[in-house]
């Protein structure tokens, strides 16, 4: 897959690298004078506006469609790209018709292959940039799916914007971030630009701050943050929206590190301690080791004597002595726990396997 560098698509006017503008277009008023806003108090590299709104429930609004389109044409009289929505391929012949800088393909379209690829199909032999959101649920492969069908189309000017994952219940996101399924991604394409949503992954602009400073901290490539002239009056998602000054103080706060190390001295201090998480790893994994031999006697011995498998006992015994170990030593009761049920999924299969080879072999 052949990706481009995100300088040769987007004009990057400093740290982090910021598109903004509001969650919907509603007037044109309302657009241009957050643009005008956004240039006055940011270094916007990008400005996003909703044209089409695809909502959960009917009567909701749903953005003011082709109308629309006329107006991020006054954004760019500003000298401002602009990027907006397509969820089907009407939306992109729209879009292109109407000289959009650049495309994003929203959460729930990226959830239906038949609509990203509808929509890949258009994009064949036209030179323009495209960003991916993840889809609504924590689904790796529907993402790298996506990905891949516009990628197929021949664009090479590509990034992903990681928005959260929805989850049922109540929740102090609005979608959790779930940061390891980006890291995740940048495993498999470490050079696909990431983007991060933090308006749409808190639904609350008071926790807009620390979403976007741990974005940065994990080394994702700028940020998408929704702005409106007026939140209080803005037809959707109101409570995540800020105002351009108010972005423009956010901005200020957050703390740009630095992805690579310059000095000789910090870096040895680094390597030294890279050497001892690399021992300490080694350490965990012989250890490892051994408790799969001793799964591996427990689980002839159990075959042996016609004991089952899983005891719930001894699973409740387990969760209940390792999170009581694990406050004593002042570690994160959650995380062990997480670790415990993950030793103890390959614990029921490595049993699992020894009995089933037994088995064979009386057969």
């Amino acid at each position: 897959m052949t990706i481009a560098a995100l300088a040769d698509w987007l004009p990057l006017k400093g740290q982090p690298l910021l598109i903004s503008g509001p969650c919907g277009a509603e007037t044109p008023d309302q657009v241009l004078e957050t643009a005008r806003l956004l240039q006055t108090h940011t270094s916007i590299s990008l400005f996003r506006a909703g044209i089409w709104k695809p909502r959960t429930r009917p009567n909701a609004f749903e953005g003011v469609g082709e109308i629309g389109l006329h107006w991020l044409k006054e954004v760019q009289a500003l000298g401002l790209k602009t990027t907006t929505e397509v969820a089907n391929a009407q939306h992109t012949e729209l879009a292109l018709k109407h000289g959009v800088d650049v495309l994003w393909i929203g959460a729930r379209t990226t959830v239906n292959p038949f609509s990203v690829q509808e929509i890949a199909d258009v994009l064949k032999g036209v030179d323009i940039p495209v960003m991916i959101k993840n889809p609504i649920h924590a689904d790796l492969q529907l993402w790298l799916g996506a990905i891949e069908r516009v990628a197929n189309s021949g664009i090479t000017k590509l990034a992903a914007i990681h928005r959260g994952f929805h989850v049922y219940g109540k929740t102090k996101y609005r979608n959790k971030p779930f940061w390891q399924l980006p890291i995740e991604l940048r495993t498999i394409l470490p050079h696909l630009p990431i983007i991060c949503d933090p308006s749409h992954i808190t639904g609350k602009r008071e926790l807009i701050l620390p979403v976007a400073q741990k974005a940065l901290d994990l080394g994702m490539d700028g940020l998408m943050i929704e702005s409106h002239l007026d939140p209080s009056v803005a037809l959707s998602d109101a409570q995540q929206q800020l105002t351009p000054f108010d972005l423009s103080t956010l901005l200020k706060q957050l703390v740009i590190r630095s992805g690579s190390v310059a000095n000789p001295f910090l870096m040895d201090k680094l390597m030294t301690l890279r050497n001892n998480i690399d021992e300490i790893d080694e350490e965990v994994l012989n250890l490892l080791k051994r408790r799969v031999q001793v799964i591996e006697e427990m689980g002839v011995y159990k075959k042996e004597h016609g004991i089952q498998i899983f005891q719930l006992e001894r699973w409740q015994e387990i969760l209940r002595t390792r999170s009581q170990l694990a406050e004593k030593l002042g570690l994160s009761r959650q995380h062990v726990e997480k670790l415990c049920q993950l030793l103890h999924e390959e614990s029921i299969k490595i049993q699992n396997e020894v009995m089933n080879r037994k088995l064979e072999e009386r057969a």
